[in-house]
């Protein structure tokens, strides 16, 4: 097969106009040489000859133009910060009360100078590379891999001239606008660490959960009396009693204080048990976190015959006759056990807050067990 577009081009002439390239210099410009001109050779470790020359009005234009560009990035940058401060994710850190327009609004903002940044920053280095950089075709011939001792003494002299003729040292317009436009983006990280939260402090070590307070089945505001569990193998998911019956416990607590209730024979407690987790139990009623201790997965799952909870996502399981000990899978916590008591009227309530901060590993992370 023939390339149609060779005979084209022989049959055509040499002095038939081609068409340009977009971004790259017109005749105009400066003129495009096949063997290069010998003063513009680097006299490095390469063989480089400058295969298209400037002059110097192209090249102080491209600089003007690359600064105005470094300069709307860091007006972007600037506005991406105003954005940042004047539209917070969300009211006094509660995403429940957040505004969806103004976080809409937010977003958009946020979005849309982050990436005016970015790109007239890549606009600028673009009308820096093609309009004030020199050109050069660079050969690299196959030789031995260590560098002799006359291409290890060039090379600070052959860095230092491509520093120059890249414009970097002598424009410093263009310099100073590139450094202006990087500080917002080099300093946007630190200030968006504010969105990973506040530091939990000792928030992650207590929950709602307190002395006296009734336990309601899961979805319901039905207290539990200890006959509901009159069956051995019996197993119930609760949640305290919410102090503010209107609005009930938010989403944040439940996944901090839901609890299993098993009934035990007391005679199937374990060695493992300490007199203090006995003490913790009523009845052979036992009460443990369902939030597992390797990703926060709710271990919903009892096998009475075994005594053992099993939570689905990893298959870590817990022995529940022994503090809830791990026998299987990645967790390496017990589950937290909540002591239980009876009032004066036979309801269940807390004897107290959990053994143990709830929910993954890391939570527990400068805790002592």
């Amino acid at each position: 097969m023939t390339d149609n577009t060779n005979h084209h081009d022989a049959a055509s002439g040499a002095d038939e106009p081609r068409e340009r390239v977009i971004g790259t210099p017109s005749a105009a410009d400066g003129a495009a040489t096949a063997t290069g001109d010998p003063h513009r050779r680097h006299e490095g470790p390469y063989p480089a000859e400058e295969t298209h020359t400037r002059s110097e009005e192209t090249q102080r234009k491209g600089e003007r133009i690359a600064a105005l560009w470094f300069l709307i990035a860091f007006l972007a940058g600037v506005g991406f910060f105003v954005s940042y401060f004047s539209f917070p994710p969300n009211a006094d850190g509660d995403p429940s009360v957040a505004d969806p327009g103004i976080a809409q609004l937010a977003n958009v903002l946020l979005g849309g100078t982050l990436t005016l940044s970015l790109f007239a920053i890549g606009a600028g280095m673009t009308v820096w590379a093609r309009q004030v950089l020199p050109h050069y075709e660079v050969s690299s011939p196959y030789d031995e891999l260590p560098s002799s001792k006359e291409e290890k003494g060039s090379f600070s002299e052959f860095f230092m001239r491509g520093a120059n003729e890249s414009g970097f040292t002598k424009r410093p317009l263009m310099r100073r606008t590139l450094l202006l436009a990087m500080a917002p983006l080099g300093l946007a990280p630190i200030v968006l660490l504010r969105d990973t939260g506040p530091l939990p402090k000792d928030t992650l070590k207590s929950t709602t959960w307190e002395d006296g307070l009734h336990m309601v089945v899961e979805g319901t505001d039905r207290r539990i009396t200890a006959a509901d569990l009159d069956e051995v193998g019996s197993m119930v998911t609760a949640l305290p009693e919410s102090h503010d019956p209107e609005h009930g416990l938010s989403m944040n607590e439940q996944a901090k204080t839901v609890i299993l209730l098993i009934k035990m024979d007391p005679q199937d407690f374990g060695p493992d048990m300490t007199q203090q987790q006995l003490d913790w139990t009523h009845d052979g009623i036992v009460a443990y976190s369902k939030i597992c201790t390797h990703v926060g997965c709710p271990a919903a799952l009892y096998e009475r015959t075994t005594h053992r909870i099993l939570c689905p996502c990893h298959q870590s399981t817990f022995d529940a006759a022994n503090g809830a000990e791990v026998v299987f899978g990645p967790a390496h916590r017990p589950l937290p056990q909540l002591p239980v008591r009876v009032d004066d009227e036979g309801y269940l309530v807390a004897a107290g807050d959990f053994s143990a901060p709830v929910g993954p590993t890391f939570w527990d992370a400068g805790v002592e067990d």
